[in-house]
């Protein structure tokens, strides 16, 4: 999960993701023009933003863009302005972005969509941007409250025991094939190796979020790059090793079964 939260410090949603961090005890920091500038006074010494050498706000997104794992900007309706920029720097520098157009999200759309992005891209430093207050009055309220949502709805999750969670390939495999019906389990079985990649958008996600290999659960992730001899393979491929190894059991117990 998060271990830093930064912004560029300015009114609005870059307040409120420096407020959250504080509230909740996260490090926070970022990088502030110099003379810690913001459109309505300097930034108060509590937050610990650092001065870039110059007054431009746009190199202080750029930096932020470049010192973050991802970045999630808010708007309501298309990007422009700064926020248009913030999504040109982190394509630039091959850095993943999370839009929320809050015209048409929810703030709890906009929280599970944060928190599942988070997950899957294992994002620990995270930028966030958006409107300053003298452009959306409200953002700063709405911002905070999406925060805030995530994270009760990830400690929520952490309530289940993680013990729940399988540690190894086998115990994965096991808990899957009591969770297929005898149908489902048939199917695999009797499918051709090379069609098996397309199980990654249904039975791959499931195996990822709920097996915890997108959120921290390194022991199964590390049995999946043994099997998979690969010592980087990333989490988002995880998943694939399980369900070969899936397969190669449910072949043992249900090949050439009859399905009607």
């Amino acid at each position: 999960m998060i271990r830093k939260i930064i912004s560029g410090g300015q009114t609005g949603a870059d307040r409120a993701a420096l407020d959250f961090a504080i509230k909740f005890n996260i490090p926070h920091g970022g990088w502030i023009p110099k003379g810690r500038l913001t459109e309505d006074n300097p930034l108060p010494d509590k937050y610990k933003l650092q001065e870039m050498p110059t007054e431009s706000y746009e190199a202080r997104t750029e930096q932020n863009v470049v010192d973050s794992d991802g970045t999630v900007v808010f708007s309501r309706g298309s990007l422009t302005g700064g926020t248009a920029y913030t999504q040109k720097m982190a394509k630039k520098h091959k850095k993943t972005l999370r839009h929320i157009d809050l015209h048409i999200t929810t703030s709890f759309d906009a929280a599970s969509l944060i928190l599942s992005w988070i997950q899957l891209r294992l994002i620990r430093i995270l930028n966030v941007a958006g409107p300053r207050a003298s452009e959306d009055p409200d953002i700063y309220g709405d911002v905070f409250r999406v925060l805030d949502m995530a994270y009760k709805m990830k400690n929520v999750e952490q309530q289940r025991s993680a013990e729940e969670l399988p540690k190894t390939v086998d115990e994965a495999v096991e808990k899957l094939i009591e969770k297929l019906s005898l149908r489902d389990a048939t199917l695999v079985a009797n499918m051709e190796e090379d069609d098996l990649t397309t199980l990654e958008t249904n039975l791959g996600v499931y195996v990822g979020s709920e097996f915890g290999i997108w959120s921290g659960n390194w022991e199964l992730l590390e049995f999946c790059r043994m099997l998979a001899d690969d010592p980087y393979l990333p989490p988002d491929f995880a998943p694939m090793e399980i369900i070969y190894e899936l397969w190669e059991k449910l072949q043992e117990i249900h090949r050439l079964r009859v399905v009607k």
